[in-house]
């Protein structure tokens, strides 16, 4: 029973794998137009990589919630966990963006003679993750709010990405995902949200009042709002909203 919660860890992770490996083996295909021209371009089915990081998230919460359950915590639990989350929700998303990197690079003139040295930011994102994840395991956390933005919470942000291209087609978000100007911004501004010690509220509450859960109720109401609106694109704008309502709040979530 004590190993029930280490197991669906191992699934979280085993859920990360299989997510780089669609990612692997998919790759980029060469596209032609009935005009005749040809163009590369990401296939719908990578969006199944996409997927697998949202069943990690849930697994990732059922870990904890049966260790608690179960009275089964332990530091083995806590390092597994932290192990699997580097892979789940650094490296895959990390080659999501190494996905799109190479496609925004494929579009320009001297698409051959591009250098690996241009995809390399995309993996800000798995090195700040494992930064995070074992400061993590050696700080004493606070139970009211996260130090720094969890890495799921980048992960599945990143993890929409796919998704976004593929059904969302012609918003604004999909040409900026084509832009690797874009691409490194983002890949910038979430590893430095991950390391950073600012106070981020945790979704957890003790009660329904309104005054001191005002941030949560906001953000809430915020990402439904958004999510109806914008669909897929609404990852990064619900994103940018919880980064702003903590640090806006962070007196309250403290």
């Amino acid at each position: 029973m004590r190993n029930i919660p280490n197991l669906v860890t191992l699934l979280n992770l085993l859920c990360g794998c299989l997510a780089i490996a669609f990612l692997l083996t998919e790759g980029m295909v060469l596209v032609s137009t009935p005009e005749g021209s040809v163009y590369f371009d990401l296939p719908a089915s990578i969006g199944i990589a996409s997927y697998f990081i949202g069943i990690a998230a849930v697994l990732d919460f059922f870990d904890g919630f049966l260790a608690r359950l179960l009275k089964a915590d332990s530091s083995m639990g806590i390092q597994l966990d932290s192990l699997a989350d580097v892979v789940t929700f650094g490296v895959a998303p990390g080659m999501i963006l190494f996905s799109f990197l190479r496609l925004s690079w494929a579009a320009e003139m001297t698409a051959l003679d591009t250098s690996l040295i241009y995809l390399i930011p995309a993996f800000l994102v798995p090195l700040a993750a494992a930064w995070r994840l074992a400061r993590f395991n050696i700080t004493p956390s606070n139970p009211n709010c996260f130090e720094g933005v969890p890495s799921p919470a980048v992960g599945l942000t990143i993890a929409s990405f796919p998704l976004t291209y593929w059904m969302d087609g012609g918003s604004w978000m999909v040409e900026l995902l084509q832009q690797s100007w874009f691409l490194y911004v983002v890949s910038l501004l979430l590893s430095l949200l991950m390391v950073v010690r600012w106070p981020m509220m945790t979704m957890k509450m003790t009660s329904f009042g309104w005054n001191e859960n005002a941030p949560r109720y906001l953000f809430i109401l915020l990402a439904v709002g958004l999510g109806v609106w914008l669909r897929w694109s609404a990852a990064l704008p619900v994103f940018a909203a919880y980064v702003i309502l903590s640090l806006v709040f962070q007196k309250r979530i403290r």
